[in-house]
């Protein structure tokens, strides 16, 4: 339980379009993710008005993101800077405590060097806590994932 692996296959099925939307959010839920630090905090990114946490279902693939990195940082392919420091959460609790501590809306981008195999887990009701669901009080949306 809680397997990287089996995170990254759900989430390749929902890439497919099959599979169930709240098994992926469960197995999401279970899994630990790895979130690198930057600058003394979580590695995070804005985009569409939503801060995203950096999340990775493996080791390989925070790999892939830092040689990204190097390559975005001028440092070339293959170019090692840095060590990477990250932490290592439930997705449960990265979910019901670190997106709603964050206090703007904030969601989970897993594996965002993957174009084939990133997903974003966007704050949205069933995801997150309805207290920070940016589409929790807004009439007559349908609650299904």
């Amino acid at each position: 339980m809680g397997d990287g692996a089996a995170l990254a296959d759900r989430m390749a099925e929902r890439r497919a379009g099959v599979g169930d939307p709240r098994a992926l959010v469960g197995e999401l839920r279970r899994a630990l993710v790895l979130v690198p630090y930057d600058r003394g905090g979580l590695w995070t990114a804005e985009f569409g008005g939503v801060r995203w946490v950096c999340g990775f279902t493996d080791e390989a693939a925070l790999a892939r993101f830092a040689e990204e990195r190097a390559v975005v940082d001028g440092a070339g392919a293959g170019a090692v800077e840095r060590a990477w420091e990250y932490a290592t959460f439930r997705g449960a609790r990265l979910l019901d405590e670190v997106i709603p501590a964050m206090g703007v809306p904030a969601g989970v981008a897993m594996n965002v060097a993957d174009p084939d195999g990133s997903m974003l887990f966007p704050p949205v009701v069933g995801i997150v806590p309805d207290a920070v669901a940016v589409d929790a009080d807004v009439p007559g949306e349908e609650r299904d994932l």
